[in-house]
């Protein structure tokens, strides 16, 4: 297998899809109603980093887009993590593939 280390249009596509996906269905997602300030604010962290990635896609600035949806990504890892949004995808989330219990 060869390994790549271009971030190219096609890979940066690949993992826009994947981003939005993984934001629909958080925002599909039960929540923690005690911590949904926490969870409204990890979701807006989501969006803005999103918005920074397309930003810098349409400016050709794939390395900057790419970093940019990695941190969109870390935040809904942590909020699913932290039980926030109920989320049991192991392809789109760090979960176990079991959808998370409220304590």
């Amino acid at each position: 297998m060869e390994i790549s280390n271009k971030i190219t249009k096609a890979k940066l596509m690949k993992y826009f899809d994947i981003s939005q996906e993984a934001i629909a269905k958080a925002k599909g997602a039960e929540f923690d109603k005690n911590r949904e300030a926490q969870v409204k604010d990890v979701l807006d962290m989501v969006e803005r980093y999103y918005k920074d990635a397309e930003y810098f896609f349409k400016k050709g600035d794939y390395v900057n887009a790419f970093a940019a949806l990695n941190y969109a990504h870390g935040w809904l890892d942590a909020g699913a993590r932290l039980r926030l949004f109920y989320v049991s995808d192991d392809r789109l989330f760090t979960v176990d593939g079991e959808k998370l219990e409220f304590d």
